[in-house]
């Protein structure tokens, strides 16, 4: 089973493309600059996408529409 499932974090990003968006721009960032919000340790997925959507489960990681 996915960790965090993809119901929890549709109640917190209102489509999937969205989330796909947020979440693949998220892990690149991880990739290049090795910055993490939470120790290593604490999260579940070892993988870079699997982090970022780890981290927009847990609010730390917001965005903002333009219009």
């Amino acid at each position: 089973m996915l960790y965090p499932s993809i119901d929890k974090l549709l109640n917190i990003v209102d489509s999937k493309y969205k989330l796909v968006h947020i979440s693949s721009y998220r892990s690149k960032q991880m990739l290049e600059n090795k910055h993490l919000q939470m120790k290593e340790e604490e999260y579940k997925n070892k993988k870079e996408l699997g982090r970022a959507l780890e981290e927009i489960e847990k609010g730390l990681i917001t965005y903002k529409m333009n219009s």
